[in-house]
């Protein structure tokens, strides 16, 4: 049966949010023979994510108890006021302009790469969170193997307690959309938001998670965010103390040139950038040969050469982190919810053609520089 969206108790002002009371006896209409108790426990996660009214509904789209004002947007002419998320004593931003370039990858296994490195002054391994900002299509639940977890327990000052796995500290929207109740998923839930929804959404998964981890602050928190310089960016650049981001790419021109358009962005709302990454870089073939002299004979640069982000990292005087190789295991690994460097060695060199092990050096070097360019004292 389709049905119009006032069927479901949207509001005729808007349009936008939904009346929990009435879709309830929408509902058991159009299911007269159902157990009203079972549409009656959907209904407790419809007013989890939605509120009655309009104002509480844009206020807290998260559905979380209230912890004191919210950060507010900088209004126009005014000063732009920046905080540090609680527990938390660096922020870094993986971004890029363009979708499917592998940034969320990229974000996780930076992630899982930071954790493997000490803190000199303390000798002990880094804290190190992931905060997925991708509201409409999050990825770190599936990348992190904790799509199947569940919603996030509740702190008793009502924050957001971080799911765990592979020692990182994770949260992310995807862990917060109701699930199918014919298949159990949130594969085929929608976030379907008005900016101002977006927003608030993104002020609350930054100030309202308890970022503590083993009794103490991350050291650092890796934030994946969404492509596009819309307002999800910007409202982490315009609130949030961040103390570096990582733009990544790949060699195409299409994918350069929003590159560049982040890039700006980013600077405008004064976030420092600390380096370009190139991912697929290139493929290390172990069957095919090279007409060149240069390179060794099994590289190949499926997507074309690296030139133009030489060029656009030099011109824009922005480091270069690294030049990823393409490597089949690495999509295999995130599909099963496994930081590559947790991956098999053996498997990882030899599976690979030795692009693997390429790849966890390299990576391994990103996280040492992202750390050097950020450490120092600590946030408050």
């Amino acid at each position: 049966m389709d049905l119009h969206p006032n069927h479901w108790g949207f509001c005729e002002k808007d349009g936008n949010h939904p009346d929990p009371n009435r879709t309830l006896n929408t509902l058991q209409k159009i299911y007269p023979n159902s157990d009203s108790d079972f549409w009656r426990l959907r209904m407790i996660r419809l007013r989890r994510l939605f509120s009655t009214t309009s104002s509480l509904y844009h206020e807290n789209p998260l559905g979380l108890p209230q912890r004191g004002l919210p950060p507010q947007m900088p209004r126009r002419g005014g000063p732009i006021i920046k905080r540090n998320i609680p527990n938390v004593h660096k922020v870094i931003a993986v971004a890029s302009g363009k979708g499917g370039v592998g940034k969320s990858t990229i974000a996780v296994n930076l992630a899982f790469s930071l954790s493997g490195l000490k803190d000199p002054m303390t000798s002990a391994r880094l804290r190190v969170g992931i905060l997925d900002l991708d509201v409409f299509g999050p990825s770190v639940p599936t990348l992190m193997g904790l799509q199947n977890s569940g919603e996030p327990e509740l702190t008793s000052a009502g924050a957001l307690r971080p799911l765990i796995n592979h020692g990182l500290a994770t949260m992310s929207m995807g862990y917060l959309l109701p699930r199918s109740a014919e298949t159990n998923s949130t594969d085929d839930t929608a976030v379907v938001w008005r900016g101002l929804m977006v927003q608030k959404a993104v002020q609350q998964l930054l100030f309202d998670v308890d970022w503590s981890h083993n009794g103490g602050p991350l050291d650092i928190l890796v934030v994946d965010m969404p492509p596009g310089t819309g307002d999800v960016p910007l409202t982490l650049g315009q609130l949030v103390k961040v103390d570096g981001a990582v733009i990544v790419s790949t060699p195409q021109n299409v994918a350069l040139a929003d590159v560049k358009k982040g890039i700006s962005m980013f600077r405008k709302v004064s976030v420092p950038i600390t380096g370009l990454v190139l991912n697929n870089s290139y493929y290390l073939c172990p069957t095919c040969s090279s007409s060149t002299t240069t390179l060794p004979s099994h590289t190949q640069y499926i997507f074309g050469p690296p030139d133009h982000f030489r060029e656009t990292a030099s011109r824009l005087k922005i480091p270069i982190l690294a030049e990823l190789p393409l490597v089949p295991g690495l999509s295999a690994s995130g599909d099963s919810g496994v930081p590559y460097g947790l991956v098999e060695r053996e498997k990882r060199e030899t599976g690979d053609s030795g692009g693997g092990k390429v790849w966890i050096k390299e990576m391994a070097g990103v996280a040492a520089k992202v750390w050097e360019s950020v450490k120092g004292e600590k946030s408050s």
